[in-house]
């Protein structure tokens, strides 16, 4: 089976892009992959435009955006830490709309992301995924990414506890 690939345009979001961004959050927590479960989250869209900014204006966070025709199809929120010890350091955030998911859209957000993150003069790139998500497992471990450890019962979904793998890459 061949699988479509998309050719996105991956930047910086900007205030204008709230909407979308919206949609787009709030279709990939209905996989239930997700920390905030399905439609859970209450994010106004001038909460969100304000985080934009914010995260946008700090030299070594961004809030980045794949986009297709005018069209955005997923997001990566790249989180930097302010302390001196661990400003080298930060939390990834992504999320794909569910008809993009398999067409590259994560590997071009993850490539950008890790180009950019260097130019930053990052050093170390962390996320948590529920371990049972397999298609997210292997993206991760595509682009470099290495469990480093088992956050046991962290979720409690559908009333199971749930572990999260800690994963790491340096860059």
């Amino acid at each position: 089976m061949n699988t479509i690939r998309v050719k996105s345009i991956i930047r910086k979001a900007n205030e204008g892009d709230t909407s979308q961004i919206l949609e787009v959050m709030k279709d990939a927590e209905q996989s239930g992959f997700m920390l905030f479960a399905p439609d859970e989250r209450t994010l106004a869209p001038a909460s969100l435009s304000k985080l934009i900014s914010s995260i946008n204006q700090t030299p070594t966070s961004g809030f980045f955006i794949a986009e297709h025709e005018n069209e955005i199809l997923g997001y990566l929120l790249l989180k930097a830490e302010s302390l001196s010890r661990t400003s080298h350091r930060a939390q990834i955030a992504v999320g794909v709309h569910s008809k993009s998911r398999g067409k590259g859209i994560g590997t071009a957000l993850f490539d950008y992301m890790i180009q950019w993150a260097k130019k930053s003069q990052l050093h170390r790139l962390e996320l948590t995924v529920i371990e049972y998500n397999e298609q997210a497992i292997h993206l991760y471990k595509k682009m470099g990414f290495e469990v480093e450890g088992v956050k046991r019962n962290s979720l409690l979904i559908d009333g199971q506890y749930v572990n999260e793998l800690y994963m790491a890459k340096f860059l």
